[in-house]
């Protein structure tokens, strides 16, 4: 259980102070910059391959951040016709580091005993033709109209999944070249935004793992609109299903498991359970990881 300074979430952008670089690190071509649709300052790293600019927390490798959130939360947009990377560094009970990497570069699924490398599959304007590519599980180079995007990475399932370990801690966060960055969280809850304080307040007691996204996390929603008309919300891996998976991706809307009852109706444990599930992942599984040797 996270100390009671990291609950109920920690916005690690904020605590670690990254603008003044003092705990965090830059390389190459990083700014931060201030976006007037979202309303705040976000981070536009940018490079001509991957590793040549970057984003790090904490500034040196012998550091931890050692934040014990369950989920992490990247709120995030690629550049347009780029490749980007991150890199996650997690830290099991045995005290061993296990790098999570995902990439649009990638296009394969590969795993070492301490490195997990998942393909990301960028999202598109719905109903355009990016957007029809991206359903079909096509990761490459990000599409014109890729979307703003709220990740959320399931740490110690990750762990179990794939490498049956048992997670203790966050080490590190490296977010390398060509990314739009907004914040990076970790909690205990997840959060969803389609679901508002007064829904969360007057849930069903059993309900109550899914609040509203804190006011410093959230994308600005004008009036009218829909939060998931406008952006992204992925959820890696699905909850309540147990098979690996081999890309991160956005659900398919046209999936016949989809829900028809909208989840910020908080319905009925199970129902939500399965809403939320369909909602935020749809990740083809395959039967087992394909092995490589260990990286370089």
């Amino acid at each position: 259980v996270p100390p009671a300074w990291q609950r109920p979430y920690l916005n690690i952008f904020k605590h670690f102070r990254v603008e003044e670089w003092k705990r965090s690190a830059k390389e190459g071509d990083v700014a931060a910059l201030t976006d007037t649709r979202l309303k705040g300052t976000i981070y536009r790293i940018r490079g001509s391959n991957p590793a040549s600019s970057y984003l790090q927390l904490p500034r040196t490798g012998t550091q931890s951040l050692g934040l014990m959130g369950r989920y992490l939360y990247l709120l995030f947009r690629p550049l347009p016709r780029k490749h980007f990377l991150v890199h996650v560094d997690v830290t099991t009970e045995e005290n061993q580091v296990v790098r999570i990497s995902f990439s649009n570069f990638f296009k394969e699924f590969k795993s070492t005993a301490t490195w997990l490398q998942f393909p990301f599959v960028c999202g598109a304007a719905k109903g355009s033709a990016s957007d029809a590519m991206s359903q079909r599980g096509v990761s490459g180079a990000a599409p014109a109209d890729v979307r703003w995007t709220c990740l959320v990475l399931d740490l110690p399932s990750i762990l179990s999944l794939y490498l049956s370990r048992r997670y203790s801690h966050l080490k590190a966060v490296k977010l390398c070249s060509n990314l739009l960055v907004k914040n990076l969280c970790t909690s205990d809850l997840v959060f969803d935004p389609g679901v508002t304080f007064s829904e969360a307040r007057h849930a069903d007691p059993a309900c109550r793992g899914i609040a509203p996204m804190p006011r410093e996390m959230a994308f600005p929603v004008p009036k009218g609109q829909k939060w998931h008309d406008l952006y992204d919300y992925i959820r890696f891996p699905s909850e309540g299903l147990k098979l690996p998976y081999d890309s991160i991706q956005r659900s398919c809307p046209s999936s016949a498991a989809v829900s028809a009852e909208p989840v910020h109706q908080l319905p009925q444990p199970v129902t939500l359970t399965r809403a939320v599930c369909d909602h935020l992942s749809l990740i083809h599984h395959i039967t087992s990881p394909k092995a490589v040797s260990a990286p370089g």
